[in-house]
């Protein structure tokens, strides 16, 4: 394992931490029966979960740039 490969798999466990982390303010029996149509209603995320969100992307972006440069780089 080349140092690349450490960095993609230290990305992997701190997105998937990031992700577990977050807050769901969906309710499943709501995508089925319809009850809950503010589908498109725009609410703006704040404070905590506006941080976790932005870091989910970053680290998404950081996790694929580097699974690319892992592939590509010899070994």
């Amino acid at each position: 394992m080349i140092w690349v490969d450490y960095i993609v798999i230290v990305t992997a466990v701190l997105l998937a931490t990031v992700v577990m982390m977050m807050h769901s303010t969906d309710n499943i029996k709501d995508a089925f029966s319809g009850e809950k149509s503010e589908l498109f209603k725009n609410k703006k995320t704040r404070g905590f979960e506006l941080f976790l969100m932005r870091t989910a992307a970053v680290l998404s972006v950081i996790l694929v740039v580097t699974v690319v440069l892992s592939n590509n780089l010899p070994h």
